[in-house]
């Protein structure tokens, strides 16, 4: 039998890069001033646009036929919302050590954020899982996020993300919260602009978190926040976002299995419920974090770009499995004795 051979080459998102690239030019010009007032401004805007957006794009068919699903549902929301939180919070004990306060801050945050769906519908698709099973997860996941990812920053993170007071409570509902709602109630009136005008929308998605991302890092190199973060201290990052990653792949596809599901639901279990959205939570830091949110967002820019490294190696041997069942399926059922 020949063996699956990994990709040629990992997938680098060349969103990643653009990222980076808007990171470099906010070390490099950093906005000052009256300027960072009009960045603050425009991104204010572009947070309350992206909400928007995901409001006006959740078809309600789709999630009520995701209702079918509830326990994988309910499964990938409690490894978003609760077993990823609650590796967060163990990883306390990096501090000061591994971590640094504001790199422990970050890295809880990302615990904290909601599932992706692009990436995970397409995984799920490569592995040959429930891929209807995935968007309505996705979905959901995202939906729950708006409420549940301000509420938890502010309870496990406390004064770095504002805690519960009036004010960050405010903000996140007209900044986050009011938008999505109007995008719901204006859907039938906005839904064929969005399905005419997809692709030029994508690009007003990305293009509004590049500002966001150049906002958040402006005013942390303007306070001097960068001297915080050593090479040392990045690789240690990434070790524990390593370690992070590996351990919610294990837990969703083998916490799965125990809970009994199939191959295929447990491949959409495993795709929704080991990713954290960087859409999601690169505009939800700016709100929460406020001035800090550069550094914040950091952990959550590494973990992205390892999760859909790795799970693409994992769908891409889930599909060569797949494959090697389909085909031993038939040869097993010829050579069964034929009784006469």
């Amino acid at each position: 039998m020949s063996r699956l051979k990994p990709p040629s080459r990992l997938p680098i998102d060349p969103y990643i890069l653009a990222l980076l690239g808007t990171v470099a030019l906010a070390a490099l010009l950093p906005a000052r001033g009256s300027a960072a007032e009009v960045a603050g401004g425009a991104s204010t805007g572009a947070v309350a646009l992206l909400f928007f957006l995901y409001g006006a794009r959740l078809s309600t068919r789709e999630a009520l036929d995701g209702l079918r699903h509830w326990r994988l549902h309910l499964t990938v929301l409690a490894c978003t919302f609760a077993v990823f939180p609650l590796l967060g919070l163990a990883a306390h004990g990096l501090v000061p050590y591994v971590l640094t306060p504001e790199l422990y801050s970050g890295f809880l945050f990302l615990c904290l954020v909601p599932s992706t769906i692009q990436s995970s519908i397409a995984f799920t698709s490569i592995a040959r899982g429930n891929v209807p099973a995935a968007i309505c997860a996705g979905s959901f996941s995202s939906l729950a996020g708006i409420l549940v990812t301000p509420l938890l920053a502010a309870l496990l993170i406390g004064g770095s993300a504002g805690g519960f007071s009036a004010d960050s409570l405010l903000r996140i509902v007209l900044q986050l919260l009011a938008p999505f709602v109007a995008g719901r109630l204006l859907r039938g009136l906005v839904a064929g602009f969005l399905v005419r005008h997809k692709k030029v929308l994508g690009h007003v998605d990305r293009g509004s978190i590049l500002l966001v991302v150049y906002t958040a890092f402006s005013a942390g190199v303007v306070q001097g926040i960068w001297h915080q973060v050593s090479v040392v201290r990045l690789g240690a990052l990434l070790g524990a976002e390593a370690v992070l990653l590996g351990a919610m792949l294990a837990i969703s596809w083998y916490g799965a299995k125990r809970l009994g599901f199939g191959r295929a639901d447990r491949v959409a279990i495993q795709f929704a419920g080991s990713k954290k959205s960087l859409a999601a939570g690169l505009p939800m830091a700016s709100v929460l974090f406020g001035a800090q949110a550069g550094l914040a967002v950091l952990p959550l820019m590494l973990f992205h770009q390892m999760q859909l490294m790795v799970c693409a190696v994992i769908a891409k041997r889930r599909s060569g499995d797949a494959a090697a069942a389909d085909t031993a399926e038939p040869a097993a059922t010829e050579r069964q004795p034929v009784s006469v």
